[in-house]
């Protein structure tokens, strides 16, 4: 391609020749010269425009710090939201926690575990050699892992409180059958002196049988309870004397006669080991002692296997 280069005076003055490479450089270089002698003639003409009009630039620059403003207010206003419900997350779990600190006390308690293996005031023993980590930063959690971590925990407290709870009540359950059912001796001192079963009536000197276990000691000493419950009877009864009869539940009842003097009332709740009256020779009675018998379903059992429950 030949480009004619002409002069008004002299006429034709040279003539230049293009080739390819000539002309695709040519092209390149009008598409960026061309853009960028449009884009500065639109930059002046903005900031001449501006130059003239300065209430705009300014209005332009408020509008732009009030939106920027709004953002900076509606960003803090979220955090404060998330951090109020953070909190109150957070107040949950250490009441959930200071709950299960104390069934755990009470629970060390009643199952009778060292204090010192089971300590719920201090934390549990940890440890372990540290780890060194190529990126410390990717193992820095961000607030969706501390988020989906306090989920879990809270999960693992709730189903740990329940769990402790049923253990709980079981033992509880456990403590309160041993509690009712009998074992051990009406009296804290004394001595054994007529077994249940046949035996010769001590005022007649015939085989008769003998409904309960008699255990001789000093007149007016305790006559004690030997499983808890309530008191169903508490008087005089012909034979007996001064009788205390107290049911225990599941069953079993007992009964203690020949008190010199009667210490609870009928409908009175009592605990094992709990002094119920005062030996004595009342009733049908050689000399001081308690006659006691157990009852279960009603009807008078041998006494001796439920004396040697608690040896």
């Amino acid at each position: 391609m030949n480009i004619v280069v002409l002069r008004r005076k002299k006429g034709c003055s040279g003539l230049l020749t293009l080739n390819n490479k000539r002309l695709t450089a040519l092209f390149s270089g009008l598409f960026v010269i061309i853009p960028a002698v449009f884009l500065f003639t639109g930059y002046k003409m903005g900031v001449a425009h501006m130059q003239a009009n300065p209430d705009e630039l300014t209005l332009a620059m408020q509008s732009e710090m009030e939106t920027q403003r709004l953002r900076i207010e509606d960003a803090t206003r979220t955090a404060g939201e998330n951090m109020d419900a953070l909190a109150l997350r957070l107040g949950k779990l250490q009441a959930h926690v200071i709950r299960l600190d104390a069934l755990g006390q009470r629970l060390t308690s009643m199952a009778k575990l060292d204090k010192g293996e089971f300590n719920f005031e201090r934390l549990p023993a940890q440890g372990g050699p540290e780890v060194a980590s190529k990126d410390s930063a990717t193992n820095s959690m961000g607030v969706p892992d501390f988020i989906k971590s306090l989920d879990e925990l809270s999960n693992q407290l709730k189903d740990r409180g329940q769990q402790l709870s049923v253990l709980e009540e079981m033992m509880m359950n456990r403590n309160l059958a041993a509690e009712v059912i009998p074992a051990g001796r009406p009296i804290n001192r004394g001595w054994l002196s007529s077994y249940y079963g046949k035996r010769a009536d001590p005022f007649t000197g015939r085989r008769a049988h003998h409904g309960g276990i008699d255990f001789a000691g000093k007149l007016g000493s305790d006559v004690v309870a030997v499983a808890a419950g309530v008191v169903t009877y508490a008087g005089k009864r012909s034979g007996y004397g001064n009788l205390v009869e107290i049911n225990h539940g599941k069953g079993y009842a007992t009964r203690y006669g020949h008190n010199s003097e009667i210490n609870i009332k009928v409908g009175e709740t009592v605990k094992k080991g709990q002094v119920v009256a005062k030996m004595g020779t009342s009733g049908r009675s050689t000399g001081p002692h308690v006659h006691f018998e157990v009852l279960y379903n009603g009807r008078a059992v041998n006494p001796i296997k439920y004396i040697n429950a608690s040896r």
